[in-house]
């Protein structure tokens, strides 16, 4: 998994983050998502490498990187990891980059396009919409597919107890309800072994709560501040969804992000949630057709 890539650790926003790099061109940064870490993108990472200077770090609380303490998701604000992307890319030397993120490194990723918009050249979030969307829109059965951002935002200790009972019950189960065929069959047996061993450890349950604690506050309150004062994401945007996950029960993802953003293209996916690792090959053609 990742042959050819190097790995180094380099000092985030109050964070060690665990970076795999690896490619010559322009630099691309690609953010995993839940319960994943950057092992997710080891099928397509290599190849987007023949093209482009690849950067696959571990968010903070996740994988390899560290898990800051934290209490009430204020040490995982999306605004906060995303600042750690930005030491991080410019530790390797690079101010301006593309940007891709899944899941919770969808968030990450348009939370730093919003923030820090000089940095970001094009952006693809992949089976997302924005944070403050998902609360608005979460009805009855919405809150029952995605249970787990009521359960994880819990206060402390509760959620991290029930979930260090038993991880990989926990991590395994995660994964195959929010594929098509309801299976971990689509994931590659070392990034699967990497997601169980990273949610095997205590910080990491811990961090990974901070992130929905945060998600259900200060990530939510910080969408509705932008939203207000009619802030938009300046750089091109590339929406690709799962046509059996979760945005494409909420409405038409292109709507929603075209109410955000000025410039948005996209496309449904034929997977479940996870596009990457469900439906590598038409992802990773969606993701270079916008990329170069």
């Amino acid at each position: 998994m990742f042959e050819g890539f190097e790995t180094r650790r380099i000092e985030g926003d109050g964070a060690e983050i665990f970076c795999r790099i690896a490619g010559e061109g322009p630099p691309l940064l690609l953010l995993h998502g839940y319960p994943q870490t950057g092992a997710m993108w080891a099928g397509v990472a290599p190849r987007l490498a023949e093209r482009f200077r690849v950067v696959v770090p571990d968010l903070r609380g996740y994988g390899q990187s560290s898990a800051p303490e934290s209490k009430g998701g204020e040490g995982y604000a999306k605004r906060v990891m995303a600042a750690d992307m930005v030491r991080v890319m410019a530790a390797l030397g690079f101010e301006r980059f593309r940007l891709a993120g899944h899941d919770r490194g969808g968030r990450v990723a348009y939370r730093l396009a919003f923030d820090h918009p000089d940095a970001v050249e094009r952006l693809a979030l992949l089976d997302i919409i924005p944070t403050v969307e998902m609360w608005e829109r979460m009805d009855a059965a919405g809150a029952l597919s995605s249970y787990h951002w009521q359960f994880l935002a819990q206060p402390n200790p509760m959620p991290e107890r029930l979930i260090g009972s038993d991880p990989v019950f926990y991590v395994d189960h995660t994964l195959a309800s929010w594929t098509a065929n309801q299976s971990t069959a689509p994931f590659a047996p070392q990034a699967l072994a990497e997601y169980r061993r990273s949610f095997s450890r205590v910080d990491t349950i811990h961090g990974v709560c901070e992130d929905y604690r945060a998600g259900a506050t200060i990530d939510r309150r910080h969408d509705e501040e932008d939203r207000a004062a009619g802030r938009r994401i300046a750089c091109p945007l590339l929406a690709l969804w799962g046509a059996k996950g979760t945005p494409a029960r909420h409405g038409d993802p292109i709507e929603v992000w075209t109410r955000y953003a000025d410039d948005v293209s996209g496309q449904a996916i034929d997977s479940g949630h996870f596009l990457v690792e469900e439906a590598p090959e038409e992802t990773l053609t969606a993701m270079l057709a916008f990329f170069r």
